[in-house]
């Protein structure tokens, strides 16, 4: 048996076992598309079609392949309360034994596209869980789309969970901050230096602050207000690691400076598999 079988098989098998019976007709078709295409996006490592493609084993020429993704992709009858949430909501039920750390990102897709994804930190790499796209070049999204993205997730993670957030400077809305802390989400995002935060009656920008930094040097603001809109209060660093040409901004709702800290540089780093 190949290793492209071997590996479809794997995956189909493990996938309908979330079904509650044996899956028939359109079912089963749909869902031996769907083990395809994790199969392919295994083999390849890649996610263009072309290239998963030449990973399936299914016995026709990857023209036809290409076709038949194609065409499961654009189904309208693809939905994903029904091919993707279901097993994001499996995955995040079995790493909910420990504190989830999820992180948000934009980038470009297809052609002239860009997707907003959301991921589930795992082993040192990033799984995606949750996505919206739009038909653009990549360029920033507005927060109302963070913000959705983020409620897909907040039902599917099950009550009680310890859950860390991370994002980089798009990410620091404070209408997103609302939202996560309403969740009872941790959240540390990367933040602009030109971002102003006010503390014990004074307004700073952050660059003002790592302008003071050398490097290996820390500034915490407790209880600060973020930003002009004054939402808070939240914690904000400017800190400076050794080795590195510039300092960190964050703003966090964390009670620790260090695991914010941590978190960002230890564990935001990861292989991501697009």
């Amino acid at each position: 048996m190949s290793d492209n079988l071997r590996r479809y098989r794997d995956i189909r098998d493990a996938l309908k076992q979330c079904y509650p019976g044996e899956p028939r007709g359109q079912m089963a078709r749909h869902l031996n598309t769907l083990a395809a295409l994790i199969s392919g996006m295994v083999g390849s490592q890649s996610s263009q079609l072309p290239h998963i493609a030449t990973k399936v084993p299914d016995g026709t020429k990857p023209e036809s392949r290409i076709k038949r993704f194609t065409r499961w992709l654009k189904n309208e009858g693809i939905e994903e309360e029904v091919y993707f949430l279901p097993y994001a909501d499996i995955l995040l039920t079995h790493l909910a034994l420990k504190t989830v750390v999820l992180v948000m990102d934009g980038s470009g897709v297809g052609d002239g596209c860009s997707a907003l994804m959301i991921h589930v930190i795992y082993k040192g790499r990033a799984l995606p869980l949750a996505w919206r796209v739009r038909g653009c070049p990549k360029g920033h999204f507005p927060q109302s789309l963070h913000i959705e993205v983020v409620q897909l997730l907040v039902d599917l993670i099950p009550e009680g969970t310890e859950v860390v957030f991370l994002g980089d400077g798009e990410f620091d809305g404070i209408a997103l901050q609302e939202t996560i802390n309403e969740a009872g989400w941790l959240y540390a995002c990367r933040t602009s230096k030109s971002t102003t935060a006010t503390w014990e009656g004074e307004t700073y920008a952050l660059e003002e602050l790592g302008w003071s930094l050398k490097s290996g040097q820390l500034i915490e603001l407790k209880e600060a207000s973020f930003t002009q809109d004054a939402y808070g209060p939240v914690m904000v660093l400017c800190c400076w690691a050794k080795g590195e040409v510039e300092p960190l901004y964050l703003v966090s709702n964390m009670d620790r400076a260090e695991d914010a800290i941590y978190i960002v540089e230890k564990i935001c780093p990861v292989e991501n598999p697009r």
